[in-house]
């Protein structure tokens, strides 16, 4: 979510692995014969073992899996469109992804109030102000010609971050793979970054523009820069919240949805300003409902999808492992970035492809992704055979 919060690394539920004997009873529903399994052809009989994993996988999990992808590339679409046609406007979605969530956990986390918070709600000041800065600040980069693609690639930085506040803060030491796959990461953005900065238009007509332009988008990296320091400071005040009470998410996210909704009075001139703007936009014909606002339905849209993306990812690091929450967190990203490339045509160059290449394998380098991968590959060869 956009001030999104890490449900990857509260949970980690193990995936069961699949019996030779299991993986026989799906083979043979594909009316494939054992002995054509146990064989030589140990490649042929292993994709045939994680057929069976996928099709013992839950509804669940499933739909989980497929809403993430539909809700929240559906979001940056959606988002993209918000910012496209109606610039300025990123107070005015955060306010209103705020206000959602927050009624949201009211009834169904809060039991209207009836239910008192686990967790004394002193102890969320701090952590309320920190994601309150947050996700307006990440909104708010936005408005300053960060593009879409780059908003998307700098923010997959915050492991940068959060190992960095983790040496300074907590006296932590990283294996070298970790100091390599963060060197990778922090080459990556800055490629993508310089690389945007080179396609301000350079004409000498120009030149009062190009330069008016360079430092509005300075101003958006500062922002985005705030906001993965104070998203890594935010995780670590999370985790002393959670060795002291216990893991609390939907109340956690009901909190820090509700408590800084007073804050908002502070852009309200702004949010005002943004609203009546939104009026006057576009109408869109609803059928039997009228005409309504384009730019209010897509704010709204935008604030459902962003509920199903956060609520499918809240199930499936419930459900599965951190391994496989990671691997789908990792591949939806790439999917909404190369929407946001090829269907707004946002300008994206080789030095950009780079950037990405280095940031996206950094990240799965951080995560031991490839050696989970191999172990678990080199285990279900071994049980085929």
């Amino acid at each position: 979510m956009r001030g999104e919060i890490d449900l990857a690394s509260t949970f980690s539920v193990c995936i069961p692995v699949v019996s030779l004997q299991k993986t026989l009873k799906f083979c043979d529903l594909f009316s494939l014969s054992r002995s054509a399994l146990v064989g030589k052809d140990i490649e042929f009989s292993f994709i045939h073992s994680v057929i069976a994993d996928v099709l013992q996988m839950s509804g669940r999990v499933a739909v989980a899996t497929l809403l993430v992808f539909i809700g929240c590339c559906t979001n940056v679409i959606l988002l993209e469109l918000l910012v496209k046609a109606q610039p300025g406007c990123t107070n005015l979605i955060t306010f209103a992804q705020f206000l959602f969530t927050a009624l949201e956990g009211f009834v169904f986390t809060a039991k209207f109030g009836t239910k008192k918070s686990i967790v004394p709600l002193r102890h969320y000041v701090a952590l309320v102000v920190m994601f309150f800065v947050v996700s307006v600040a990440n909104n708010l980069a936005l408005s300053y010609d960060i593009s879409m693609p780059l908003h998307m690639i700098f923010k997959s930085g915050s492991l940068i971050a959060t190992m960095l506040l983790g040496m300074l803060l907590l006296q932590r030491r990283y294996p070298l793979s970790k100091y390599i796959a963060v060197s990778m990461i922090t080459v990556g953005i800055i490629l993508c970054t310089y690389a945007s900065v080179r396609d301000v238009p350079k004409q000498k007509d120009r030149v009062v523009r190009h330069n008016d332009s360079l430092h509005t988008q300075f101003i958006g990296v500062i922002l985005l820069s705030l906001a993965l320091l104070l998203s890594a400071r935010m995780g670590i005040y999370q985790e002393s919240l959670s060795a002291r009470f216990g893991k609390h998410p939907r109340e956690s996210l009901f909190y820090v949805h509700a408590l800084p909704l007073p804050g908002f009075l502070l852009l309200s001139s702004d949010i005002l300003h943004q609203a009546h703007l939104f009026h006057q936009s576009a109408p869109l014909e609803m059928g039997l409902l009228g005409s309504v606002p384009s730019a209010w339905m897509y704010l709204f849209l935008n604030v459902i999808t962003q509920y199903v993306c956060i609520r499918s990812v809240y199930v499936l690091t419930t459900e599965c492992s951190s391994l496989t929450v990671t691997l789908i967190i990792t591949l939806r990203k790439f999917i909404s970035l190369l929407l946001s490339i090829f269907y707004f045509q946002n300008p994206f160059t080789l030095l950009h492809w780079a950037g990405t290449f280095l940031v996206f394998l950094g990240t799965l380098l951080f995560t031991h992704i490839f050696d989970s991968l191999a172990t678990l590959f080199t285990s279900k060869a071994l049980k085929v055979e």
